[in-house]
């Protein structure tokens, strides 16, 4: 049945062919973009998605489409949802996801409240995730395109909201997206794909230290040796390897743990960054929470790959799981999404060690 439908424009190929293939399904297609960058940005904040540029670049699509275009103002939404609390998260030491984030807070929630608004019956993104009808409902799976599979992002969305979302691309490989973008000549076929955080202009570093007060502390060993000085504790994420200036040690180490509260940052062997048990809070579950299997895979890390788990206990705000191999980099802050083969089931954000520790045995 024919409806009219959102399409989330970034001016990027993906969600330009989005809105091509609903156009020719015979949808009703508005394209849309959010904007959340301010009236005054420096010019390397040119290169991203959903910037001036990208806006430009969607725009022209829109009328090669034929079909209307909007600019929609959210800056206040963004700057309150998405960057404060991705400011914050840094300053407690921990590394947040700032995509998982919009998708839950404002292109699942705001997003939608203003489609219903201009009459829309859903919003199309150009998210590589297939949507199934199950016998429950909508379900998410992982896209067709396994090293594109966006998922990963989506843990978040209300359950709710899941008929009411749509994925074009998600059947498709990025070639044949391509390749679909040069056959309805679009000014978006060839564009690379953004590598930034959309709202960061340059180096994240640089933006963090703008916001968060910058105080030099200790880089110590998993014993309490001192091996270097670091800039600033929010700068550092558990496993990372390159940026830590120890040049006169003789063996790769790892970030093992940030400490804001004490300004260290520890460092160790890879295998210090590995963990097999995972705590995950703040849950948002897309099936009945009875319904979830003890033997699932997870993922911890956008570009790492499901992983066979089972669930040691579950609560309404709690998960923790055993992975039967140890995982790499487990960081606090970032997502712990759960799979059952191919369909998303839900997720939280990983908590640290301490919060591992503490509970019962």
């Amino acid at each position: 049945m024919n409806e009219r439908v959102m399409v989330a424009m970034s001016g990027g190929v993906d969600s330009s062919v989005t809105a091509a293939l609903l156009r020719d399904a015979g949808h009703d297609v508005i394209g849309v973009m959010m904007r959340f960058w301010p009236d005054e940005k420096p010019a390397d904040a040119f290169n991203s998605c959903c910037s001036p540029d990208a806006a430009y670049e969607a725009r022209r699509v829109a009328e090669t489409l034929d079909i209307p275009f909007y600019l929609l103002d959210y800056r206040e939404i963004f700057e309150r949802e998405i960057i404060d609390p991705w400011v914050a998260e840094y300053a407690s030491g921990r590394t947040p996801n700032p995509c998982v984030l919009c998708n839950t807070r404002v292109k699942f929630d705001r997003l939608l409240q203003r489609a219903a608004q201009l009459g829309c019956a859903s919003v199309a993104t150009g998210h590589y995730v297939s949507r199934v009808d199950g016998l429950s409902g909508v379900e998410f799976h992982r896209g067709l395109d396994d090293r594109k599979d966006q998922t990963y992002f989506l843990w978040g969305t209300p359950r709710e909201a899941l008929p009411r979302i749509r994925f074009p691309v998600g059947e498709l490989t990025k070639l044949r997206v391509r390749e679909l973008a040069h056959e309805y000549k679009l000014i978006t076929a060839d564009k690379p794909e953004s590598q930034n955080i959309c709202f960061v202009p340059g180096s994240t570093r640089n933006f963090l230290a703008e916001r968060i007060p910058t105080r030099p502390g200790d880089v110590l060993t998993l014993d309490g040796r001192l091996v270097g000085r670091h800039e600033g504790a929010q700068f550092y994420t558990v496993g990372q390897k390159k940026a830590l200036g120890l040049f006169h040690t003789h063996e790769a180490l790892f970030v093992t743990s940030v400490d804001v509260l004490a300004n260290t940052v520890t460092v160790g062997p890879r295998e210090a960054c590995e963990e097999r048990l995972v705590l995950a809070e703040n849950l948002n579950w897309l099936l009945d929470k009875e319904d979830i299997p003890e033997r699932v895979q997870a993922q911890v890390r956008y570009r790492q790959s499901p992983a066979s788990a089972t669930v040691e206990a579950v609560s309404e705000t709690k998960i923790t799981l055993s992975f039967d191999l140890p995982q790499f980099a487990v960081t606090p802050g970032q997502s712990l999404v759960v799979y059952n083969g191919r369909r998303l089931l839900g997720g939280g954000f990983i908590a640290g060690r301490n919060a591992i520790s503490a509970l019962p045995d």
